[in-house]
């Protein structure tokens, strides 16, 4: 603790926690948007390579619980059903993880958040968008955007939440399938920033302080989860999705 708290004040340390909290109540209620939250939160009065260890470890364990929630067999399922989309963006997840500090992601957050913006609010609005059989070489496409921007950004939630979408996937699989996707994709990210020296004996002690108030806030959100019905899901998922984009679309606008 007081290793943290030479890098962080006590008031941050609490509003860090606070945003953890939201950002896992969001996460239990449609599967995604935790590193969204954290990373828009954080970054806010932290440094950017901190708020982004931070919200490491939440990611990865409410991740892996999300995956296993109905079971290892599921789960695996899940895992031979999105193997090529898994695979591509683990390719493209570990790749540019190591340009982080490199390149600048503001052109990559624009091109990423201005169409999911659209989509999600085109689908709100009345228009259903949906897949039906696609081809292993849509399935690659997205898996790469979704690792590449998850790599540099610690979010790739949007991109394989509009996919799921269009699949019109069953919102109890549609959450499996996002904790088996997000969860291997948290670990190579960890792996990932090991490596590029962001996750680091300095950092790592807040990204341990987030794991609680993120897991308690996920298992509140999973209560409403339970409670809701698949229409009333997939437009909450949608509105998510859209405040996601239109976030994304502010941070490459900021960063520019």
């Amino acid at each position: 603790m007081e290793s943290l708290l030479t890098h962080i004040s006590p008031l941050e340390l609490m509003l860090a926690c606070a945003i953890a909290f939201l950002a896992g109540s969001v996460k239990g209620m449609v599967g995604f948007a935790l590193p969204m939250i954290l990373i828009s939160g954080l970054s806010t009065f932290l440094p950017p390579d901190l708020a982004l260890a931070g919200l490491i470890l939440p990611t990865l364990a409410t991740n892996l619980m999300q995956a296993l929630r109905q079971g290892a067999a599921a789960a695996w399922e899940s895992i031979a059903k999105f193997r090529v989309f898994l695979l591509v963006g683990l390719v493209f997840l570990l790749a540019s993880a190591q340009l982080v500090r490199v390149l600048s992601p503001s052109a990559l957050l624009l091109m990423l958040g201005l169409p999911v913006t659209f989509f999600a609010l085109v689908q709100l609005f009345g228009l259903r968008l949906e897949i039906k059989n696609p081809s292993a070489r849509i399935e690659a496409l997205i898996g790469a955007v979704a690792g590449f921007v998850g790599g540099m950004s610690g979010v790739w939630g949007p991109p394989t939440v509009l996919y799921l979408t269009t699949l019109n996937t069953p919102k109890s699989e549609h959450l499996r399938v996002q904790g088996v996707i997000y969860g291997l994709g948290a670990v190579a990210l960890a792996v990932a920033h090991i490596g590029s020296g962001v996750l680091s004996e300095e950092s790592a002690p807040l990204s341990f302080a987030l794991l609680l108030p993120a897991i308690g806030g996920m298992w509140l959100g999973g209560r409403f989860h339970d409670r809701i019905d698949q229409q009333t899901f997939r437009r909450a998922t949608l509105i998510v999705l859209t405040v996601a984009g239109l976030n994304l679309v502010r941070r490459g606008l900021l960063m520019m």
